[in-house]
């Protein structure tokens, strides 16, 4: 199945441990389709960003219980992906 790169990357993941990977190891994280892999994620960073993406790692982020008052809900499962560029590149927010 062929996913639009836009459709593939959701949103970036700002958390503390990715804006340090971010300064330290030019690492992105962003918040993927559950449905991509390593090879589109890479083509679609690529097609939307034009920089050269050295490597990629993906995490399947598992659903959490949450409880507000007396009930208990899910925290929906989600997929992140980490992505390091190449020297000298970076991605403009």
């Amino acid at each position: 199945m062929e996913l639009d790169a836009w459709t593939i990357i959701k949103s970036p993941v700002i958390t503390e441990k990715v804006t340090t990977a971010t300064e330290h190891s030019n690492t992105y994280g962003f918040r993927v389709d559950m449905r991509a892999n390593k090879i589109q994620v890479r083509q679609a960073v690529q097609t939307i960003w034009g920089v050269d993406v050295i490597d990629v790692r993906i995490q399947v982020r598992k659903e959490k219980p949450r409880r507000f008052k007396a009930k208990v809900t899910a925290q929906p499962s989600w997929k992140r992906a980490l992505v390091r560029l190449a020297d000298g590149q970076r991605i403009e927010s």
